[in-house]
């Protein structure tokens, strides 16, 4: 009976050994490809930027390689179907991201511009903060995106009005009418307007309306976090897999074979003892 029970204790040891290092190991696999993944995109950001008219037509896909690019647009601003995304936090305060089309230069197409990020006024959550809009060609720069920011939201997710919760660009192109590009462009740089004359939709100046800390005379923030792959959880967790397999052979080792050991030699000590 106890030589059976210690087969299969060895069995079990080996098979949580073999699993759990198993674990681990595929965990180091998949660190090793979001490291790889993350130098693709560094060294997507190092590429000549895409100019306007080298971008795909507004029916066609995205090229995967094409995200977290860089892209230098030209175009106006379609300031009538501007939106903003609540609950968005920068800095260390609640705000709204803000989004407008560029209508492309000589082009038929618009893209959906992530402009930057305004704060919210806590006493009057329904107003909107002033902001500034060049009404001539502008041109800006940023990083591609598949799609602007989301955030969590309970119901279908399709919204309406000038605050929205999220903006699927499928949902947005319909109800606009325009011919949306397959991609965003979150917005890196002041725009750069080609034109003298703003429109500021009745705001102010910028440099008057503009809340303190902000970059840009369009009154915009854009520290948009870089774009990162979670490289870390997966060292995390190959160590915990690591660990616990260390666990099992420990535990096995100790109560499988130095346990019985220190037995048989503290009976061995009893009996030495009572002959003497």
């Amino acid at each position: 009976m106890a030589e059976r029970r210690r087969v299969w204790m060895l069995l079990a040891c080996v098979l949580g050994v073999a699993a759990t290092v198993s674990l681990g190991l595929w965990q180091v696999d998949r660190g090793a490809q979001k490291r790889a993944l993350q130098r693709d995109i560094d060294q997507r950001a190092q590429l000549p930027p895409i100019q306007t008219a080298g971008l795909p037509p507004a029916d066609q896909a995205l090229p995967a390689s094409w995200v977290h690019r860089t892209a230098r647009l030209e175009g106006q601003w379609d300031r009538d179907h501007t939106v903003y995304l609540d609950n968005r936090p920068m800095a260390g305060r609640v705000g709204f991201f803000v989004l407008t089309p560029l209508k492309l230069k000589d082009r038929a197409d618009a893209v959906l511009v992530q402009r930057g990020w305004v704060p919210r006024d806590a006493r009057q959550r329904e107003a909107l903060p002033p902001i500034v809009t060049a009404s001539g060609n502008v041109r800006i720069e940023g990083r591609l995106a598949l799609t602007p920011s989301r955030t969590y939201e309970l119901g279908p997710g399709v919204g309406s009005g000038l605050i929205r919760q999220n903006v699927d660009l499928a949902a947005f192109q319909a109800e606009t009418g325009l011919r949306l590009l397959p991609l965003v462009l979150w917005q890196t740089d002041a725009a750069s307007a080609s034109s003298p004359s703003a429109d500021t939709g009745g705001a102010v100046a910028a440099s008057a309306s503009a809340p303190a800390g902000l970059a840009g005379a369009d009154g915009l923030l854009r520290q948009w976090p870089a774009p990162t792959v979670d490289v870390h959880k997966h060292d995390g967790y190959a160590f915990q897999w690591f660990a616990l397999a260390a666990l099992i052979l420990g535990l096995y080792v100790w109560f499988q074979v130095l346990a019985p050991l220190r037995r048989d030699r503290r009976r061995r000590d009893a009996r030495d003892a009572d002959a003497t």
